[in-house]
């Protein structure tokens, strides 16, 4: 379908962009494949993101989260993250997806055992709920959502959500 740019903003600055495949956009979901464009590997611990991972990664123009698909580049699924984030702005014609990270995070490993909440204390620290209460409630309930979706129904829900 294309290629397509994807920028993550925090804080009012671009903490990365890189290219991804365009592989579908329904109007309120926007999907995209791109290998692990960080330098090096990155390991949390829970999960290691490293050079020939795949992430299939669904944004919404109407939803506070995006989900990631990750595999290793074997095709073996490592698990879900998802970033709570405000609403994508996406214009495909323009060739490019705008998502602003809000911090808060959720690990669902591929076999469901570990579902993680992440970064809270971040969040926190951002001083979201004081200048902008209505978001930081959002960004919760969007995290208490995937978790509630993840526990009951398995990380695969997640890459099912239209």
């Amino acid at each position: 379908m294309g290629v397509i740019e994807v920028a993550l903003v925090k804080g009012g600055r671009t903490k990365i962009r890189y290219e991804a495949e365009l592989v579908g956009d329904d109007g309120s979901r926007i999907s995209v494949r791109a290998p692990w464009s960080a330098p090096g590997v990155r390991d949390f611990g829970f999960v290691r993101f490293e050079p020939g991972d795949v992430f299939t990664e669904h944004y919404w123009r109407d939803r506070w989260y995006a989900v990631k698909e990750v595999r290793a580049g074997d095709g073996t699924l490592k698990g879900w993250y998802c970033d709570i984030t405000r609403p994508a702005v996406a214009d495909p014609a323009a060739g490019e997806i705008v998502v602003e990270d809000l911090d808060l995070d959720l690990w669902v490993s591929a076999d469901g055992s570990e579902v993680l909440r992440l970064d809270e204390d971040e969040f926190a620290a951002s001083g979201l709920a004081g200048h902008d209460p209505e978001a930081a409630r959002q960004a919760l309930a969007a995290l208490d959502e995937l978790e509630r979706l993840a526990v009951a129904e398995g990380g695969y829900a997640l890459s099912r959500l239209r």
